[in-house]
């Protein structure tokens, strides 16, 4: 199936640098400024508007950026106005229905996020920066863009990054607010994506580029899954920081691996990427060991295993595996080192389906006493409800409720899940 990366961990995204970097898939990428051009006709007060795709270059490589030339003249235009301009662009573009109601989506998230933001129906809103022409420009073009290259077909994934979000304050026709804007966070809360705060104190992500990425649906991915890569764009926006690269990556090609009913199925939403570390030590005595995991279990792994072996020189030794995130990879490693002067450590990375868990409380009595119990339930959202796929009450609750009442753990846990069961009529 055919796959679209976009990595955003050096940039964030607005309208116009995303549109430059999806430019970069396109052979035509003229032909559609030329027809973005003709939005003048469509919005009045619009005397100027000239669109051009430039070559620039930042860190030694040469990106794709948008230079726009707009001379308007608005008085903060309304929602109506700009979703009828939307839409008489559109009824006379080639481009498919699935491209047109992505359009249409776009700027209602845009609509809607702003009404919701000030507590107002959206007729009666104003759009301020929002109105202007480029909006309509990001939006249409995105459109256009992705139409071209089979995007919204169903054999197509979507794929993207962790989003950095900015940080600091920005001045707005509202007076200046914390970063990220209130419209921006408001799409963002309604979406499914992977955010952290900075690196630097700028807005790194707009209103309009939150509303495009959101609209798509795509599914996180940390690192790039195994692809035959055809293309990789990289881009700019009008923004130059000196300690921030502020380059948007996208990567456009081909994976076997991946097929549309993978995308579409319940489980695929709680896939994450997790690290396996591993190491083989033949030289050191149990109490060490016993100090190491302590020590391991305070670092929030996701999981220790120990087990014995055989060495190619007949010695008895020892396997260490440590389930962890990828991001604590280096840190691990370097702290096994130490404890246990092992020369090396060996580490992969691999996707991981982890479904939805919480912990509850729930008060049992048993012998006419009452006694609260933690559990953990673990369940799948899909379409057709919540599936619940296991509860466990916590066994430090049930070994302290033995011990008070005398009866068995496994008389408890039985006593316990009876009386969880019964808030939960589909277990």
């Amino acid at each position: 199936m055919r796959i679209l990366y976009i990595d955003m961990n050096n940039s964030g995204i607005s309208g116009d640098m995303f549109l430059a970097s999806l430019l970069g898939l396109v052979p035509d990428d003229n032909s559609i400024l030329t027809e973005l051009e003709d939005l003048k006709s469509y919005l009045s007060g619009v005397s100027k508007l000239n669109i051009k795709l430039v070559h620039t270059e930042r860190n030694g490589i040469q990106l794709n950026q948008l230079q726009i030339e707009i001379k308007e003249s608005k008085e903060h235009r309304t929602p109506k106005i700009l979703q009828k301009s939307l839409n008489d662009f559109l009824a006379n573009s080639k481009i498919s229905k699935q491209a047109k109601n992505y359009a249409n989506n776009v700027l209602n998230s845009l609509i809607e996020a702003e009404s919701e933001v000030h507590g107002k129906l959206a007729e009666n809103i104003h759009l301020h920066e929002l109105s202007s022409v480029d909006t309509l420009i990001d939006i249409i073009g995105v459109a256009i863009a992705l139409d071209k290259i089979n995007a919204f077909e169903k054999d197509t994934g979507i794929f993207c990054s962790k989003i950095p979000l900015g940080g600091g304050k920005v001045n707005t026709k509202h007076g200046i607010l914390a970063i990220p804007a209130p419209a921006t966070l408001n799409i963002i809360e309604k979406s499914e994506f992977i955010t952290f705060g900075g690196p630097i104190d700028s807005e790194l992500v707009t209103p309009t580029g939150a509303a495009l990425l959101a609209n798509l649906n795509p599914k996180f991915l940390q690192y790039l899954n195994e692809m035959k890569i055809k293309k990789s764009i990289y881009s700019t926006g009008q923004k130059k920081f000196k300690n921030f690269p502020n380059i948007l990556r996208i990567f456009y090609g081909e994976s076997e691996d991946i097929t549309y009913s993978d995308l579409s199925h319940p489980l695929q939403k709680y896939t994450e990427q997790v690290a396996i570390l591993e190491t083989d030590v033949d030289d050191v005595s149990g109490e060490i060991l016993g100090s190491f995991i302590s020590k391991f279990e305070k670092e929030k792994i996701l999981d220790i295993q120990i087990f014995p072996s055989i060495t190619k020189k007949n010695r008895p030794a020892y396997i260490i595996k440590i389930l962890c995130y990828p991001e604590q990879i280096f840190e691990l490693i370097e702290k096994i080192v130490h404890e246990l002067g092992s020369l090396g450590v060996r580490f992969n990375i691999f996707n991981r389906v982890c479904v939805n868990r919480r912990f509850e409380k729930k008060n049992i009595e048993i012998k006419e006493n009452i006694y609260e119990i933690n559990y953990k339930i673990s369940f799948i959202e899909s379409d057709k409800g919540i599936e619940i796929v296991n509860i466990k009450p916590e066994f430090d609750d049930l070994k302290k409720i033995s011990e008070l009442t005398g009866l068995a753990v496994r008389k408890i846990r039985l006593i316990a899940l009876s009386k969880i069961k019964e808030r939960y009529n589909n277990f």
